[in-house]
């Protein structure tokens, strides 16, 4: 499989945590370098009671690090965590799975996935009442919620003569994860992708507002993801408290007007733009610079329309490929395939917010295109749904060059 950096082979960093699996990690090792990647690897303390470091290094031809004071002088966390495509931890203890999902880094493999800006690939291992504790499970759900990609274990004979969940994954199955997440970091490379994301906030005095209850959950999602397929993208991002994707150029913006403003001004080049902000339809006509005070404020408040910014995108779109999404409670189809054509997208991603959407963890999408196209999504996180949205948007402009 072809480098997401060209010619070059593939630098994939590999985690080895303490688990009696870890003598799997160097047959996965064995396997990568074969295939022609190159491949650094990193030992947890509890690792090198289960395998020794001789091992991978003679399989790698590289020295093996272990602690983050093997070479000081070079910051080693850091640089390996720049010049890794892809990181693997194989196996993932329950200890390491928490570690990573509260952001504990204290030891080297826990600073480098806290300063890796890479695809992250987990493969569990451990007893099966261990995995199955509602512990680890949200500390899974956490890291999944981030981006990083975890091969499921599966049900085997564990190291306590017992059968049951927590057998590490097939290495086929790794490989595939690999594969995946490094070959989705190479299909944005060299692309500008606008994306909108969260409410905006229509002022009617210093402490009221008109907004509605989007989170930009989506919108943050589908940079993340565009990010981790090697695009550079601009989020322009309403009022939320959830924090943006690392690498993103982030425009925080408050109304209807100033995200406009935002989204012009990074709207020239952009490949692909994906409005997903809930950007509200009306604003008061006037805005009191005081707090009303109760026995102030009139039975009926004056409103007037905001600016429809994808319907100025869609006039003046100019190649990009242009992405809105309608958020409806009935006749979703009808309404959306309605908008796709009023204002000139190429695509429309349908959320029934009856079933699913604002400020909830999954959703469920349809995506409709000119022509009468139309793809399912499913239902799904929406980290999943950011995903699997990246890839039908991208086979259908493929389709259509």
């Amino acid at each position: 499989m072809s480098s997401p950096s060209g010619d070059r082979p593939r630098r994939i960093l590999l985690g080895v945590t303490g688990g009696i699996a870890a003598y799997k990690a160097a047959a996965l090792c064995s396997a990568l370098v074969q295939r022609g990647d190159d491949v650094d690897v990193v030992m947890t303390e509890s690792a090198r009671r289960f395998i020794g470091e001789l091992t991978f290094a003679a399989l790698t031809r590289r020295p093996v690090l272990t602690s983050l004071w093997d070479a000081p002088e070079s910051i080693p966390h850091i640089a390996l965590a720049r010049n890794a495509d892809a990181i693997a931890i194989v196996p993932a203890t329950a200890h390491v799975i928490a570690k990573l999902a509260l952001g504990i880094a204290d030891d080297l493999l826990g600073n480098i996935a806290l300063a890796a800006r890479v695809p992250i690939v987990v493969a569990p291992a451990m007893n099966g009442a261990m995995y199955e504790h509602p512990a680890t499970q949200e500390h899974l759900r956490t890291l999944a919620a981030r981006g990083v990609t975890i091969v499921e274990p599966g049900v085997g004979f564990l190291a306590e003569r017992e059968a049951g969940m927590g057998r590490l994954a097939d290495q086929e199955a790794i490989v595939a994860a690999l594969d995946a997440v490094l070959g989705r970091r190479a299909e944005l490379a060299g692309e500008r992708i606008l994306i909108t994301a969260g409410p905006t906030r229509e002022t009617i005095d210093p402490v009221r507002f008109i907004s509605n209850a989007s989170t930009g959950t989506m919108g943050i999602e589908l940079a993340r993801e565009a990010l981790a397929r090697g695009a550079s993208v601009d989020l322009v991002l309403g009022p939320t408290l959830l924090e943006p994707p690392s690498g993103a150029h982030v425009v925080r913006v408050t109304s209807a007007n100033e995200m406009r403003a935002a989204v012009m001004a990074c709207a020239a080049g952009a490949d692909i733009a994906v409005a997903t902000a809930a950007v509200a339809d009306w604003r008061p006509v006037h805005r009191f610079e005081r707090k009303l005070k109760k026995d102030e404020i009139a039975d009926s408040l004056a409103l007037e329309r905001t600016p429809d910014i994808l319907a100025e995108l869609g006039a003046r779109k100019n190649g990009t490929f242009l992405v809105g999404f309608a958020a409806e409670t009935e006749d979703g189809e009808a309404h959306a395939r309605a908008k796709l054509e009023r204002k000139h997208l190429d695509a429309i991603a349908l959320n029934d917010v009856t079933a699913g959407g604002f400020g909830t963890g999954d959703n469920e999408l349809v995506v409709l295109f000119p022509g009468g196209g139309r793809e399912a999504l499913g239902r799904a996180s929406k980290r999943e749904l950011a995903r699997r949205l990246w890839d039908s948007l991208l086979r259908a402009r493929a389709a259509r060059a």
